[in-house]
């Protein structure tokens, strides 16, 4: 019997334009069994994914685009998270 599972995939991107490139990432792999490994993250040089649209093409469905970060005046240069966060989820069917 066959059922459906959820996967979470997060595009960090280096502006809030859905082309623009990957700079961080992490999927949440719920088609996966407890035993495997279930998140992967950034860890390699290679993204999944150049950008979002490309994920989009290849069936991932954006759930939550960013808020636009708000730069305060004097502190348009201080580290923080990264503002163009993008949540996507498609549904795969496991056997």
């Amino acid at each position: 019997m066959s059922v459906t599972r959820q996967q979470i995939l997060i595009l960090h991107l280096a502006q809030p334009d859905l082309e623009t490139r990957t700079i961080a990432w992490a999927l949440y792999d719920g088609s996966k069994s407890k035993d495997e490994l279930q998140m992967q993250t950034g860890d390699s040089m290679v993204p999944p994914y150049d950008s979002v649209l490309d994920a989009m093409r290849d069936g991932w469905n954006v759930i939550q685009l960013p808020t636009m970060p708000v730069f305060l005046s004097g502190h348009e240069f201080e580290q923080g998270h990264l503002p163009y966060e993008y949540v996507l989820e498609r549904k795969v069917t496991v056997e």
